[in-house]
């Protein structure tokens, strides 16, 4: 007993004169020289095709506030412009301009390059109270789907012998004129 008694008072004194004791300073000081890199320009590379077959390449130097255009084998290099929506930029003869997938190139005040998307959307109602909505892109073949306000269901065009029909791995969606038909699983989740 009086072991442990001695024992106890032993690791009490070393443990209170641990903590009175001020730390050891090293003398060996390491300095280091960090390189840092700086961030990478933000670039951004489309292509974009024209109804008539025109290609237009551009890449984006958000970095840089700057665009290139390639366009019939020339190369045009334009500056931002602080536009309300959208992308503008331009040049003393050039002007670039879009929001989303739509695009327009000027050269002296004169359309050279025009892509507009084909974007309908529709909602549709059936009598249980349900709502679709959906955004038909008719131009990169996709639809967007909210069934109740709900989330986003991205579909793909199928090929369809009439009328419409989208789908992804979980939703298919078909339909035509104004009556469609929305699956997941396999299983009708909305009818109208």
């Amino acid at each position: 007993m009086q072991l442990k008694a001695l024992s106890i008072a032993v690791i009490t004194a070393l443990f209170i004169n641990a903590c009175n004791e001020k730390p050891k300073q090293e003398s060996n000081e390491i300095n280091t020289t960090e390189t840092v890199k700086p961030a990478s320009d933000e670039i951004i590379k489309t292509t974009t095709i024209s109804k008539n077959g025109d290609e237009l390449k551009l890449l984006f130097n958000n970095t840089k506030g700057t665009a290139t255009a390639n366009f019939n084998g020339e190369t045009i290099e334009l500056k931002a412009q602080k536009a309300a929506s959208g992308y503008w930029y331009k040049n003393k003869n050039y002007e670039l301009q879009g929001k989303g997938n739509n695009v327009e190139l000027k050269k002296n005040g004169k359309v050279i390059f025009s892509h507009t998307e084909d974007v309908e959307t529709v909602e549709y109602k059936n009598d249980a109270g349900q709502t679709l909505n959906v955004t038909y892109n008719n131009t990169t073949g996709t639809a967007k789907a909210y069934l109740n306000g709900g989330e986003q269901i991205n579909l793909e065009a199928q090929k369809a012998v009439s009328g419409i029909w989208y789908k992804n791995d979980q939703y298919e969606l078909s339909g035509k004129g104004k009556k469609v038909t929305l699956l997941k699983d396999g299983e009708t989740v909305f009818k109208n």
